[in-house]
C-alpha cells in the first residue's frame, strides 16, 4: 500500500493500558496510519460515531465492555458493520477464537506485539476490505467446545483467514519455544561444564586440604620426636651419667676395703652405660621416623626379608600373607617385622614356629605376627610399647608403634602367656590393598 493511501487510513485502538495503547499507536503512525484511541468499549463506540475508522484493534479483557461484546456491537449496527475489527488477545485458549469468530471478528493479533506481524495482519485486512464475500451472508453453526455451544455466523474465509493467522501463531510460538529450548539446553551444557568446574576444583581444593593436614600432622610427629630426644639428652642421658659416675665413685672408694662390693657398683656402671648407649642410638633411629613419605610396600616381601635377617635356620617361619597384600606406610615398617621376629627368637625361650597371616576385619585387615614360644605376661602387653620399658628391654617396640602410627596403623599384644606371643596390627581399609594379578 501507497504511503499516500495509508494516510486516509483511520485506526481506532481500543487498549485499557496506557503504556501498551501508545506502544501500538507509535508502530502504527510510523508506518503512515491515522491513529485514535479508546480506553474501553464504550468509549470507542463513541469514537466511531465521530471519527468513523478504517478498522478497529481492540483488546479482549477491558472494564465496561469487552472486546467481544464491542466486537458484537459493531456488527449489530448497519453503519459499522463492514469496518474489520481485529481483536487483541494472549491466545491461551481455543475458546477465544471460537468467541471471536462468534463475534464477528475478523483477525486477532497476539500478545505481546511484534511489530512486523502487526503490520502483515493490517495489511492483510485492509487489502480484503471491498472484496465481495462469494459466499453472500453465511447461516448461524453452532460449535460445541468445553461444555458450551457457540453460535458462529461466519463465512468460510473468514473462519479460514482467522485460522490461518492462529497457525501462524502457533508456528511463531513453536519456532520460539525451539529456539529456547536450544538456549535452554546450552546454558544447561554451560551449567554442566560449571559443575564439572566446580567439582575439580573441590578436588583440588580436597586434595590440597588433605596434603596440608598430612603435613600439619607430620610437623606435629616431628615435634614430638625433637621434644622427645630433647628430652633423652638434656635429662635421660645427663641423669644415666651422673648415676654411672657416682657409681664408680663409689667403687673407687672400696677397692681397698670392700672388693665385692665394689665390684657390683661397676656392674652397676657397666649397665647403665648400656642403658645410655641404648639411649644414644635410638635418638639415631628415632630421628629416621617420618623423614621419608610413606609408601605402598608389599607385605609378603617384608616378612620374607624379616624372617631371613633375624630369623635361624633351625626356626620355621610360615608366611600366609596372600599374595600381592601392599601396605602403606613408613618406609621404615620393615624394621617392624624384623623386630617383631627378633624379640621371638630372643625372648620366646622355646620357640620353634613363627607365623604371619592377615585378617579381613569391618574396617580394613589386621597382619598377625605370632609364635609358640612363652608368651607375654597379662600386666606387660600394654607396657612393652613404651620408651620406659624400651630402656632396658630395648626401644624396638616403641619405634614399631611410631613407625606405624605415621599412617594410621596401631598395633598391640592379644597373645595368651604360656602359649606364645601374638602381636595383631590393625590396618585401617586405606592403607591396605591387594594387586594379586593372579585371577580369583
Amino acid at each position: 500500500m501507497e504511503q499516500i493511501a495509508k494516510k486516509t487510513v483511520k485506526i481506532l485502538i481500543v487498549e485499557d493500558s496506557r503504556t501498551q495503547a501508545e506502544y501500538l499507536r507509535h508502530i502504527l503512525e510510523t508506518e503512515g496510519y491515522r491513529v485514535l484511541l479508546a480506553e474501553n468499549g464504550r468509549d470507542a463506540l463513541e469514537s466511531v460515531k465521530s471519527f468513523l475508522p478504517t478498522m478497529i484493534l481492540s483488546d479482549i479483557v477491558m472494564p465496561e465492555m469487552d472486546g467481544y461484546e464491542l466486537c458484537k456491537r459493531i456488527r449489530e449496527d448497519e453503519k459499522t458493520r463492514g469496518i474489520p475489527v481485529i481483536l487483541v488477545s494472549q491466545l491461551f485458549d481455543p475458546a477465544d477464537v471460537i468467541r471471536g469468530l462468534g463475534c464477528g471478528a475478523d483477525d486477532f493479533i497476539v500478545k505481546p506485539y511484534d511489530p512486523d506481524y502487526i503490520r502483515a495482519r493490517i495489511t492483510g485486512i485492509l487489502e480484503a476490505i471491498g472484496q465481495p464475500d462469494p459466499e453472500g451472508v453465511p447461516f448461524p453453526l453452532d460449535i460445541s467446545h468445553a461444555g458450551k455451544t457457540h453460535r458462529i455466523a461466519a463465512s468460510r474465509l473468514r473462519i479460514m483467514r482467522i485460522l490461518l493467522s492462529t497457525y501462524e501463531v502457533a508456528v511463531r510460538r513453536n519456532s520460539e519455544l525451539e529456539e529456547a529450548r536450544e538456549q535452554l539446553n546450552a546454558m544447561n551444557e554451560q551449567l554442566h561444564g560449571a559443575v564439572d568446574d566446580l567439582k575439580e576444583s573441590n578436588a583440588r581444593l580436597e586434595a590440597e586440604n588433605t596434603e596440608r593436614r598430612r603435613v600439619e600432622k607430620a610437623l606435629d610427629e616431628a615435634n614430638k620426636k625433637l621434644n622427645l630426644m630433647a628430652s633423652i639428652t638434656r635429662h635421660d642421658v645427663v641423669n644415666q651419667l651422673t648415676t654411672q659416675n657416682e657409681s664408680l665413685e663409689y667403687a673407687l672408694r672400696l677397692k681397698d676395703t670392700d672388693l665385692n662390693k665394689a665390684w657390683e657398683y661397676v656392674s652397676a656402671a657397666a649397665q647403665i652405660g648400656t642403658c645410655t648407649l641404648n639411649s644414644v642410638k635410638f635418638t639415631g633411629d628415632y630421628q629416621k621416623v617420618g623423614v621419608k613419605s610413606p609408601q605402598w610396600q608389599d607385605v609378603r616381601t617384608l616378612v620374607d626379608a624379616a624372617a631371613e635377617e633375624k630369623v635361624p635356620g633351625n626356626l620355621k617361619v610360615k608366611n600366609e600373607v596372600p599374595a600381592g597384600t601392599e601396605i602403606y606406610a613408613d618406609p621404615l615398617i620393615g624394621k617392624v617385622f624384623s623386630n617383631l621376629m627378633e624379640n621371638s627368637v630372643k625372648y620366646g625361650e622355646k620357640v620353634t614356629l613363627l607365623r604371619v597371616s592377615m585378617e579381613k576385619t569391618s574396617s580394613g585387615s589386621t597382619i598377625i605376627c605370632e609364635d609358640d614360644g612363652v608368651g607375654i605376661p597379662d600386666g606387660r602387653k600394654e607396657s612393652i610399647f613404651t620408651y620406659e620399658h624400651g630402656m632396658t628391654m630395648g626401644l624396638g617396640l616403641f619405634l614399631a608403634r611410631e613407625i606405624l602410627a605415621i599412617t594410621g596403623i596401631t598395633i598391640s599384644e592379644t597373645g595368651t602367656s604360656g602359649s606364645g606371643a601374638r602381636f595383631e596390627i590393625h590396618c585401617p581399609e586405606q592403607v591396605i590393598r591387594n594387586h594379586d594379578p593372579a585371577p580369583a
